[in-house]
């Protein structure tokens, strides 16, 4: 067994330990703390927040410690709310039919369908085979990051992560022959340039998820709660205004720390070019279904950013932008890209159409959809007890009494980013959301700003392999020391969350719903 082999081993061992005792003290923690809470009195507070401050305890150590499945701890807190006479059945399961379950449902099938039919390798490869990336490592390496960052933006980062993964691994293959043959033999494990391409892959994945809101759970968890607990609506052509800028930067510091610290060195990759073009060969020419599929994108993405052209040539008082927004608000926009997925034919005859219910639901993460309503039943179920008020009073009064806008976003960013780094950035949201939604309203601010830095901050878990789903993956290949991902990964977190989250949220946002 090789050095790196024995080290991934190590790590993963140690994570499993660690994860046992997570387990097993949050299974008893948590009830026992609960309990705690709930026989404490606590002034200010009516009987039902109390209920619901308990169950909240509950909640909120088992999405961290995971005892349960996270899905299932987020039914636990509707169902314990409706038992302990918290709130009426109807109110606490409502949030599970609000309009962005369905938003990130069409999301989910459009991905599939592009998966089922290769259109994301299509893009991937044909990008990769540009003239100007060539057989050049330094472009290559950009070239791949770019296309993780674009499919991760409307395709799930996992189901990225894995479809570069393999494109990552022939190009480092190439690099070892092209070696070989010059009389050069090399160990990828301890090869500067894989560790840096592994790493930038997974880190673009992340960060091509805040372009759009689709692109990964946070962003629609915190849309939610400010459409839930604020009647704040936040468009889809809005959200892409920062989340644009948001990816391109994160995306510029991550190449410029990855290419400094990992960079090649020769200046071509022999049958790197030839390796690309074999791949896009290999998908032949355009089919039926991946034309069709297509379409469906198109669609649902012009539905989504019309409403935001609207606006900026008829103004955002116009009617026709209002009878437009009734009759085309984005989850429906995102429901009719992905239901003509399932009428559109590819071969009529035989009654074949481009997307079959089968595969449409092994793509729909029903777990994240779970999650994502769980979160929004206990927000606002919060709002409807006072719980919300009282807990934004204590955050408020904690801080000094008057909080700025800066102080409120650099805390709940950090707070966001760091619970992500060790549990799943989609829990660590739906327990952040409603505490800073309700702490900027009690200090007479903006919720806006701190519910985008919350969910642009989720996204920059970089440091562990446990962070998110692309670093596990990469991480799998064993050219990538945890040393390295750590060192990286806090460099990268320390200058997004400071140089872009913070500064983007307080100015930029700030002046866009302003």
């Amino acid at each position: 067994m090789d050095k790196m082999s024995k080290e991934a081993l190590a790590v993963k061992r140690a994570e499993q330990a660690f994860d046992r005792k997570r387990r097993t003290i949050g299974l008893f923690g948590g009830p026992i703390l609960a309990l705690l809470v709930f026989l404490t009195p606590i002034a200010g507070l009516t009987v039902p927040a109390h209920k619901l401050l308990a169950i909240m305890v509950l909640v909120a150590i088992w999405w961290i410690t995971e005892p349960v499945p996270i899905p299932v701890t987020s039914l636990i807190g509707p169902t314990l709310a409706v038992v302990t006479g918290v709130v009426p059945v109807g109110t606490a399961f409502a949030a599970f039919a609000n309009p962005m379950i369905f938003l990130f449902m069409g999301g989910f099938i459009l991905a599939k369908a592009m998966m089922t039919h290769g259109l994301d390798k299509r893009f991937a490869y044909w990008l990769l085979s540009r003239s100007w990336v060539g057989s050049n490592p330094k472009r290559i390496f950009l070239a791949v990051g770019l296309a993780a960052a674009l499919c991760s933006g409307w395709v799930s980062n996992t189901a990225t992560a894995a479809m570069m993964f393999p494109i990552c691994l022939g190009l480092l293959t190439s690099i070892k022959e092209m070696f070989a043959a010059n009389g050069r033999e090399i160990d990828l494990h301890e090869y500067k340039y894989a560790t840096g391409l592994m790493l930038m892959t997974a880190y673009s994945c992340s960060i091509g998820g805040v372009l759009t809101p689709i692109g990964t759970p946070p962003n629609l968890i915190m849309l939610g709660f400010l459409d839930q607990m604020c009647d704040i609506h936040i468009s889809f052509f809005e959200w892409m205004t920062w989340g644009f800028i948001a990816m391109v930067v994160y995306f510029v510091i991550a190449a410029f720390v990855l290419s400094r610290m990992f960079p090649a060195d020769v200046e071509r990759i022999d049958g790197a070019d030839t390796f690309i073009k074999n791949k896009l060969a290999e998908l032949g020419g355009w089919t039926l279904a991946q034309k069709n599929t297509l379409f469906c994108f198109i669609v649902a993405v012009t539905l989504w950013v019309t409403p935001g052209i609207l606006s900026i040539s008829l103004g955002s008082t116009d009617p026709t932008l209002k009878m437009y927004n009734r009759l085309f608000p984005e989850a429906v926009a995102a429901m009719a890209g992905a239901l003509i997925l399932f009428v559109l034919p590819v071969n009529f005859e035989k009654r074949q159409f481009t997307l079959k219910w089968q595969e449409a639901m092994e793509g729909i993460e029903w777990g994240t959809l779970i999650l994502f309503g769980g979160g929004l039943a206990m927000g606002g179920m919060m709002y409807k007890t006072g719980l919300s008020q009282w807990v934004g009073d204590l955050i408020v009064s904690s801080m000094g009494g008057a909080p700025s806008q800066v102080g409120m976003v650099a805390i709940f960013s950090v707070m966001a980013l760091l619970l992500s780094e060790l549990t799943s950035h989609t829990a660590a949201t739906n327990m952040i959301g409603p505490l800073a939604i309700t702490a900027a309203v009690s200090a007479g601010l903006s919720p806006v700003p701190v519910s985008v830095g919350i969910a642009l901050a989720a996204s920059l878990g970089f440091m562990l392999p446990v962070s998110t789903p692309p670093n596990a993956i990469v991480y799998a290949s064993g050219y990538i020391p945890i040393t390295k991902m750590i060192h990286t990964g806090v460099i990268i977190d320390v200058v997004g969350i400071a140089c872009v989250t913070i500064p983007l949220v307080i100015y930029f946002v700030s002046w866009v719903v302003g």
